[in-house]
């Protein structure tokens, strides 16, 4: 079985799950209990809220544990529409956002907020110049995904911050699930981001379980009431067990990850698969996280091709795991204005750093055989 949809989850690390289990086991009582059984656990979750604070080398203070990615990133729109509606109304999200900032933003549009939508230029990358554009007096947040999830552009978020640094008052929001431990964190964590979201099972941590990211000084409103956890701002009983493997496995992933190993399997991959006239990579190389690839066969719908390496225990994805069940256009590719039946061929691969090179190579004995096949067909 050869596994390439990293980018919609990653198996846990055996250390983690351990973790998970022992954590489970042994610490029963809930963090807010006055007595020792809860005492030990509400210890726990702030040793695990340092310890992720350490490693992104922020302060323990600006973590707040989530569900995952959809919950933070609902929270920081939302939250920053209801905290600064007194303020302005005006969001602006990128064109190519996951579908929980996008749907998110539509909902918010709803309940009498303005969104505005930055283009994208060919390589799926914002325009700086035209997302300037659209900033108003009543602007009060900017969303951007620090890399795409479907096509692995790096977003410019140092560019951004610079535009922003004139616009002190405009909250910015990363989405950096995809980020962590991939690309160099000075590029997507700079200090004029004031939210950023992350999610356990991308980094091979346990799901349903994630963290935000929130600057000392900022305002947002709580998205879930109740008992007052996380410091009021996030209610309902911590998920102590999913909280400690979590830390356990960003810090194992910190240290395994190796960017250039997976850049030099995408490059392979690249590389083998532009020797086929009918196939377009859709992915560029310039300003590209190093795990993720996007083609298509030309006349071959993507789900066809992901079934048929299926067939072989070959996994890769259409679009982003979140959407490609609706059988929808890529809103990425949309957006790249690339044209619709070309769109529809699209899958992504996804790499992890156990991945290997004999893997990419079994994958394109497996591609051609495969290609050869829908010729015949065609």
């Amino acid at each position: 079985m050869i596994y390439f949809d990293n980018s919609a989850t990653t198996p846990i690390y055996p250390q983690a799950l351990d973790t998970y289990v022992k954590t489970s086991q042994r610490i029963i009582g809930n963090p807010s209990s006055l007595h020792d059984l809860g005492s030990q656990a509400h210890r726990l979750l702030q040793q695990a809220r340092k310890q992720i604070a350490e490693l992104i080398q922020v302060k323990p203070q600006e973590i707040f544990f989530t569900s995952g990615g959809t919950e933070g990133d609902n929270w920081v729109l939302k939250g920053t529409a209801w905290a600064k509606k007194d303020f302005g109304n005006h969001l602006i999200i990128s064109s190519v956002e996951h579908s929980a900032v996008r749907n998110t933003a539509e909902q918010l549009a709803t309940q009498g907020f303005d969104v505005s939508v930055a283009p994208v230029d060919s390589s799926g990358r914002v325009e700086i110049t035209e997302l300037k554009k659209l900033i108003r007096p009543e602007t009060i947040l900017v969303s951007v995904m620090a890399v795409n999830n479907e096509m692995g552009a790096l977003q410019p978020i140092q560019e951004i911050s610079e535009l922003l640094a004139d616009f002190p008052t405009i909250h910015f929001h990363v989405d950096a699930v995809q980020a962590i431990g991939k690309v160099d964190q000075s590029l997507w964590l700079t200090p004029r981001v004031d939210f950023a979201t992350f999610s356990a099972h991308k980094f091979h941590g346990p799901r349903g379980v994630g963290f935000n990211y929130w600057k000392t000084g900022r305002k947002l409103m709580p998205l879930i009431n109740g008992g007052g956890q996380e410091n009021g701002q996030r209610s309902g009983t911590e998920n102590t067990p999913g909280i400690v493997a979590m830390s356990k496995a960003l810090r194992i992933h910190l240290e395994k990850v190796y960017p250039d190993h997976l850049n030099s399997l995408r490059q392979a991959l690249k590389a083998a698969l532009k020797r086929y006239d009918k196939v377009t990579v859709f992915s560029g190389d310039e300003h590209a996280a190093p795990h993720i690839l996007t083609f298509g066969i030309k006349d071959i719908r993507g789900e066809v091709l992901v079934h048929a390496l299926e067939e072989k225990q070959i996994f890769v994805s259409t679009i982003s795991a979140c959407s490609s069940k609706k059988k929808a256009d890529s809103s990425t590719l949309g957006a790249m204005k690339v044209p619709h039946e070309l769109a529809t061929t699209a899958i992504r691969v996804s790499l992890d750093e156990s991945n290997t090179m004999a893997e990419i190579e079994q994958f394109m004995v497996v591609f051609n055989h495969i290609y050869e096949k829908f010729n015949k067909i065609n």
